[in-house]
């Protein structure tokens, strides 16, 4: 294909101009003035992802099923907010009731308007997981799955959308999937967890294609294995399973919560404005690798 020269005194269209005009690098994944909520915000991942928010300069609404989050966490993440003048807050909240979310939401949304800081994202982080065998796999348990991780994530997005369509603004979701939406993890009987982040991504793609129209973009995070308690307790009771991972850890390690920060921070931000509908792995190479 040949190249096409434009001189100096050609015009050069306005459409081209703008896209010219970019922020600067730090702007680009900046959170100023935007207030973002995390559902599962009250430990482990959630609560590591609000600090994430708060650092890179938003204010971070935190939102759990627990009565209060993690003390040591907490103390952690409101050093953090002291430190920038920054709001993080603590809603106790029961994503699968959408009468209970949808007032928690309002009022978070409302809050942030009168801070100064809109609410600007959501990261649907909460989940929980079971390991039990396919076939002694109970209906009760493997609904109680889908009703947290694919339901309690849609209304998670669902009022997120409403709030950002009524105040009309390009709002950003991430929603927390998992690699094992895509594969099957060795070692792990997991059919139902498995099924709910597969559910997720799909979820993703489906509201992408319907709220693109309003400037809101909807992304999926899907972590490979990640370093918690949660975990480290498997692991103890079964260091099997732990040469099983280790063999497909490419770059000789499982992931940390922190490793997730700045791709959570990237999807939120304006550094991925043409970025929707689409899955963002963060796995260490598990599923490059056979």
């Amino acid at each position: 294909m040949g190249s096409i020269s434009i001189s100096p005194d050609t015009a050069v269209p306005a459409h081209i101009l703008e896209s010219r005009q970019t922020p600067a690098n730090a702007a680009l994944f900046s959170l100023s003035g935007k207030t973002v909520i995390i559902t599962g915000g009250g430990r482990g991942l959630g609560i590591v992802l609000a600090a994430a928010v708060l650092e890179a300069g938003g204010c971070a609404a935190c939102i759990d099923i627990l009565p209060a989050p993690s003390g040591a966490e907490w103390n952690d993440l409101q050093v953090i907010a002291k430190k920038s003048n920054l709001r993080a807050t603590y809603h106790k909240c029961d994503i699968t009731t959408e009468s209970e979310l949808s007032e928690c939401f309002d009022q978070i949304a409302a809050e942030g308007t009168r801070n100064g800081a809109p609410l600007g994202g959501t990261i649907a982080c909460a989940g929980i997981q079971q390991k039990i065998p396919a076939v002694d796999y109970p209906a009760d348990s493997f609904r109680r799955i889908m009703d947290v991780n694919v339901t309690g994530t849609f209304l998670t997005i669902k009022h997120s959308a409403r709030i950002f369509m009524a105040e009309r603004t390009k709002g950003s979701i991430v929603m927390i999937a998992s690699m094992s939406g895509q594969v099957a993890n060795r070692g792990l009987t997991c059919t139902a967890y498995n099924t709910s982040k597969a559910a997720v991504q799909q979820m993703c793609r489906s509201v992408a294609q319907e709220w693109g129209q309003f400037g809101i973009r909807v992304n999926t995070l899907s972590p490979g294995y990640i370093r918690t308690a949660m975990t480290d307790e498997l692991l103890t009771a079964e260091p099997e399973v732990e040469k099983t991972w280790m063999a497909g850890a490419l770059l000789g390690r499982l992931g940390t919560p922190e490793d997730f920060k700045a791709p959570a921070v990237f999807l939120l931000a304006d550094g991925s404005s043409f970025m929707t509908g689409a899955d963002l792995r963060v796995d260490g190479g598990h599923c490059a690798s056979a």
